[in-house]
């Protein structure tokens, strides 16, 4: 399965809300902006109906499939994913998460380091995760200077920061 063919997850159900079917939603996007550009989720299992901001960076959402309070619940921890060719493009420099993730991470000089596990955000920016070969993991800053380049086979990690 190539990287665009992978489901990507942009939402996760935390719980029900209300006694009617709706679900509140950890966003894991841009805001609910970015849920709104969808109408099917899961494969087409779940069918968006209606959704709203929760005023505390969430959702409210309500699924066609979704009618009472007690199949609400049964969603709990189910993530929406939509395909990844669904998402809009990306300009020069930009990247979704889903594509750095399980990338193969090599030297400046095409030296296998390990694969990348983790995209994290701590305020500052793109923090990248990679496990060694060894199973040790180390993390670098999404900059140029500590990744220089990355396509969709493999993720190059400066020299500065490859022996970290």
């Amino acid at each position: 399965m190539t990287y665009r063919e992978q489901p990507v997850t942009l939402a996760a159900v935390i719980g029900a809300h209300g006694v009617t079917g709706e679900v509140r939603l950890k966003l894991f996007g841009e805001g609910v902006e970015t849920l709104q550009r969808h109408t099917a989720f899961n494969g087409g299992a779940l069918t968006l109906a209606k959704l709203k901001d929760d005023g505390k960076g969430g959702a409210i959402a309500r699924f066609a499939e979704v009618t009472d309070r007690t199949a609400a619940e049964a969603l709990r921890g189910t993530a929406l994913t939509v395909p990844r060719a669904a998402l809009p493009p990306l300009g020069e420099g930009e990247y979704y998460h889903a594509d750095l993730i399980g990338l193969p991470a090599v030297s400046e000089s095409g030296e296998a380091i390990g694969t990348v596990v983790a995209v994290e955000n701590f305020g500052a920016g793109d923090v990248l995760e990679i496990e060694r070969t060894d199973g040790k993991r180390f993390m670098v800053p999404m900059t140029a200077a500590a990744v220089p380049g990355w396509s969709a086979e493999r993720l190059v990690v400066g020299k500065d920061f490859a022996d970290s």
